[in-house]
């Protein structure tokens, strides 16, 4: 009899304890949603809510490719892309999140809804097009889309170009160039493009 009495005690305390467990761990994970909420809500003011950004200043997030955003936030956070635009409005911001939340967001990010195309002037397309697809033989560029994809969506640590705001095209490209912003497979491509080859292939980019 005392055998059964201490087995249903143990039994009890052991479904007390899960139950325990269980409560701390909803309670982890609604702290950890809050968390996720917030820090939308901060990306929000400048990217918006669902990555399509409120300035030309600041790129489109949406559909963007996640491994492609874990590493820039890393860099952000680890200040090692040192471009004028990250250091003024990225570093302080990065420097507050974990790796456990730059993966939430990559991945938050990467699964909204594609920024919708920007109209562009047709010849400029068409410029932009013939470089991206077929890029400048005579000045050793390559295809654009040979890394970031036929359609521009990128892969992996490419990222989507597709959709993008055109300033905010232009100047990476020219910071890149100026080598102002680290980008050691890019500052090979683009080291001959022109301003105006610039203009054309974000036109054609932003037209998407």
């Amino acid at each position: 009899m005392k055998i059964r009495i201490l087995t249903i005690l143990a039994l009890g305390a052991s479904v007390g304890l899960g139950v325990a467990a269980h409560a701390a761990t909803d309670v982890a994970s609604t702290a950890d949603q809050a968390k996720l909420k917030a820090t939308i809500e901060n990306c929000a003011v400048c990217h918006g809510g669902n990555g399509h950004s409120v300035s030309p200043t600041f790129p489109n997030l949406a559909a963007q490719q996640p491994t492609y955003l874990e590493n820039q936030l890393k860099a952000f956070k680890n200040e090692t892309r040192a471009d004028p635009d990250a250091q003024a409005f990225m570093w302080g911001m990065a420097s507050q999140l974990d790796d456990q939340m730059i993966g939430e967001l990559a991945q938050y990010f990467s699964t909204q809804p594609p920024p919708p195309s920007e109209p562009g002037d047709p010849k400029l397309i068409a410029e932009g097009h013939k470089i991206f697809h077929e890029g400048i033989p005579a000045q050793g560029v390559p295809a654009c889309a040979s890394c970031h994809g036929a359609d521009a969506a990128g892969r992996g640590m490419f990222p989507r170009l597709a959709g993008q705001h055109k300033p905010y095209l232009i100047k990476q490209l020219l910071v890149i160039q100026s080598v102002l912003r680290t980008a050691p497979v890019m500052h090979g491509v683009i080291k001959t493009l022109s301003r105006h080859e610039m203009e054309a292939v974000a036109t054609y980019l932003a037209s998407l």
